[in-house]
């Protein structure tokens, strides 16, 4: 193909060999090597002038570092002259950040402290004038202090930590590196390519996975699809839907005591029928696994699980090893080659839909056929 470089940084490589191979192109030709200090250095060995330039780099590793890499690399590009710059990024960074604490072991906390600070100042009489509630206010809040004085410290009011979300900043890094658009596959958050000012086309790898479970899972027509909570559930209802298969649910029960803790309940019947589990992330794997158990506490003959993004971080695969899982199935979207020493674990290959995307993008084609069935 003429007028196109694909460059790849030190993520995976070997994700950006297979993409290479299937688009009949060699790989474009960098150097990416580390100071002493652990400072990125970047060498791009080929012209970019007026080219179309594609960079391939996956949130995995050290991502933080990965992700200066991609930055300079889109910046290399840049200078360089080159025409179209298009970040590539098969599992994207800081796209899932906790709406809760978690713990170690990967659970999340059952409860928060409060929302708002509490104030134990009595409410104001209605029939007091503004003048009137701020004299009260004044005078309250002097002998507060004094009160404090003299017990020696410091009047303290709870208040829930706020935890920062910077998707808009990795969103604008990425922008004014010089990307002048976003290839990426299965975002955690359907709402993250509107932080963006660029074009971000959010792959899927639904029909990728649909073709596995036909071809690889015995007797498929009769399992049924489990999502193993509520946000999974639109997803996993497509491929049940595409399959005509039947749909179950693992639902987290909220306790109307706070001492209690929450429980999860399944909606559907799995008694006697292979069940497949399918979730975009897992990480620690905690909630995989837990929704597994409840499968076979309910009677589930066989436990797949069909992940698009496997990150097993910590001790996530002695986690699935000893679960209730019989076969867990990844996208190589994350390096893998760890993993598949584990005889549980498979994985499938998304390298074909990326290099169609890019080759379609390049030529001006649309992308709306990567989208069907």
């Amino acid at each position: 193909m003429r007028n196109l470089v694909v460059f790849g940084g030190s993520s995976h490589p070997e994700f950006t060999e297979k993409v290479c191979s299937h688009l009949g192109i060699p790989p474009g030709k960098t150097r990416l090597s580390k100071f002493s200090n652990n400072e990125t250095s970047v060498e791009m060995k080929e012209s970019v002038r007026e080219q179309d330039v594609y960079i391939i780099q996956s949130a995995c590793g050290n991502v933080n570092d990965n992700f200066i890499e991609l930055l300079i690399m889109i910046n290399a590009c840049k200078i360089a002259s080159a025409k179209r710059i298009t970040a590539v990024i098969p599992c994207f960074p800081y796209s899932r950040q906790p709406d809760v604490p978690f713990k170690q072991s990967g659970e999340p906390l059952t409860f928060l402290p409060p929302q708002t600070p509490l104030s134990e100042q009595p409410p104001s009489k209605p029939e007091e004038d503004m003048s009137s509630q701020l004299l009260r206010k004044l005078g309250q809040a002097a002998m507060d202090q004094q009160e404090a004085e003299k017990k020696g410290k410091e009047e303290k009011v709870p208040y829930r930590e706020w935890r920062a979300r910077p998707g808009v900043l990795i969103a604008d890094l990425l922008t004014c590196a010089g990307a002048d658009h976003i290839i990426t596959m299965d975002l955690h958050d359907a709402q993250y390519p509107g932080f963006f000012d660029c074009p971000v086309d959010n792959l899927t790898s639904l029909y990728t996975a649909i073709n596995y479970i036909r071809l690889n899972i015995p007797d498929y027509s009769n399992a049924i699809i489990v999502s193993p909570d509520a946000g999974g559930a639109k997803r996993a209802t497509a491929i049940a839907e595409k399959l005509c298969m039947d749909f179950a649910l693992v639902h987290k029960e909220r306790p109307k005591v706070h001492s209690q803790k929450r429980e999860s309940i399944l909606v559907g019947d799995v008694r006697g029928r292979n069940c497949i589990l399918i979730d975009d992330i897992t990480d620690t794997s905690y909630t995989i696994t837990k929704a597994a158990r409840l499968l076979r506490e309910k009677g589930a003959r066989k436990i797949y699980a069909l992940v698009s993004h496997a990150i097993l971080s910590a001790d996530a695969v002695n986690h699935i090893d000893q679960s209730a899982i019989d076969e867990l199935i990844v996208s190589n979207s994350l390096p893998q080659d760890q993993h598949i020493k584990n005889p549980k674990i498979k994985v499938f290959d998304v390298t074909p839909l990326f290099s169609e995307a890019i080759r379609r993008t390049h030529f001006g084609e649309s992308l709306s056929r990567l989208f069907e069935a």
